[in-house]
């Protein structure tokens, strides 16, 4: 049946000529509409425009359509968490404490916390187990806003825990309304396993790990984490070619605790993404602008361990397409509250009320290679929308730290109605 929404206060289509993720001024161009009607079929948006036109065009389906009546709300397309460690075992809850003494992320991580941590835990969990954490955890997302997630994988840095958790995300993508896209990390650490024989894991990604996760198809993108004490920017060059050479799209974590010249090397290697970037150079981020790199941006990280946020007035003033993620993971952001995300990337980044919402929309969704599908509403585009319990797109930072969604469409289905899970 098709679905037809209509009376919102404001629709946010984003639509616009711009080709490719959203740069400067175009960031806040969120294209609003005060009478406007959005008209779905199957899974796609049919028509976006006054109701009359809509009816005069398709007037079958609008007299057999569920109505949706959006008044005193607004619709915009389905948030995209493009950065996220999703498929994981166990909790780190009791490094708070040691973050709050003034421990800082390689403390913990040197001392066996953080990340090695984690793939404890993640290399002990069944399937079953990741698997239905997960799931929960994407319910949590979807009554949120959001439709779209990235997952990498890179809590097991070994050749079986890295499949487990590709496969589970796969099976995600299978069985859960929310999309889930693969980035395979087995460059996520060294694993304690290798410490002094670092070169020797790199050769273990590059000749066994990247061709296996090719052969298989279990991911669309590469990613390494480039930072003094894990990899090098010139093991990192290696990691990020050979993914190249299998088909694996190149995306980076750069420049979050030192500057390290990784802002630099995703635009030399012709990255999607870099990600992080708290301390990228000047250098660094022309270079990105120039070569068209998107920053994924994730300020709860720097909420959580209390560092510099990433310079996103900048980036953004320089010409760099912006994104901003949760970056949920159980040490340094543990969160799926993609809105708050948007409330501290206007409150300590420099951004404005326009650009967080682009944000975290299309140039999200560019950030993982679905500009083409989702993050806009218009015509031919898979129906992924939200209306928020808001009368106006500016509430929705306004009144921060708040969950505004009423109700979610995953490609042309309700599946949160009121707040709740369908």
């Amino acid at each position: 049946m098709a679905i037809l929404i209509h009376n919102a206060n404001e629709v946010l289509t984003f639509q616009s000529t711009v080709q490719g993720p959203r740069r400067r001024e175009q960031m806040s161009e969120l294209g609003v509409l005060e009478n406007a009607s959005i008209l779905i079929e199957g899974n796609r948006i049919m028509m976006v425009a006054p109701l009359e036109e809509i009816k005069e065009q398709f007037p079958s389906l609008v007299d057999n359509a569920e109505v949706i009546d959006a008044r005193g709300k607004i619709v915009m397309p389905g948030f995209v968490d493009c950065h996220t460690h999703l498929v994981h075992g166990g909790t780190r809850e009791h490094e708070l404490n040691m973050r709050l003494a003034g421990k800082s992320y390689m403390d913990i991580m040197n001392a066996g916390g953080g990340i090695h941590y984690t793939t404890t835990k993640t290399r002990e969990a069944s399937f079953d187990e990741l698997y239905d954490k997960t799931y929960a955890h994407l319910n949590d997302f979807l009554r949120h806003g959001i439709t779209t997630v990235e997952a990498k994988s890179g809590y097991g840095m070994n050749w079986e825990t890295e499949l487990k958790q590709l496969e589970v995300a796969k099976k995600l993508q299978q069985n859960h309304a929310v999309d889930v896209v693969s980035t395979f990390m087995g460059a996520h650490a060294v694993p304690k396993e290798y410490k002094g024989n670092e070169d020797a894991f790199v050769k273990l990604l590059i000749e066994d790990m990247i061709p296996k996760v090719a052969k298989l198809g279990l991911a669309e993108f590469n990613d390494v984490f480039c930072e003094k004490g894990v990899f090098t920017p010139a093991q990192s060059r290696l990691i990020l070619a050979a993914g190249k050479a299998y088909g694996l799209t190149p995306k980076i974590h750069a420049d979050e605790i030192e500057p390290y010249e990784g802002a630099e090397l995703a635009a030399e290697m012709g990255a999607i993404s870099a990600e992080h970037l708290l301390v990228a150079s000047d250098e660094g981020i022309e270079a990105m602008a120039k070569a068209g790199t998107i920053a994924v941006l994730l300020p709860g990280t720097a909420f959580f361990l209390r560092a510099p946020y990433a310079r996103g007035r900048l980036m953004v003033d320089r010409g760099v397409p912006v994104a901003i993620s949760t970056d949920f993971n159980p040490g340094s952001s543990p969160t799926i509250s993609l809105p708050f995300i948007q409330n501290l990337a206007c409150m300590n980044m420099g951004m404005t009320m326009e650009e967080v919402l682009c944000a975290t929309t299309i140039n999200a969704a560019h950030a993982i290679n679905r500009g083409d599908v989702v993050g806009t509403l218009e015509q031919g585009k898979q129906a992924d929308l939200l209306i928020l319990d808001v009368p106006n797109y500016k509430q929705l930072q306004y009144f921060y730290g708040m969950n505004h969604t009423d109700t979610v469409i995953k490609a042309g289905r309700v599946v949160v109605k009121g707040g709740n899970l369908l």
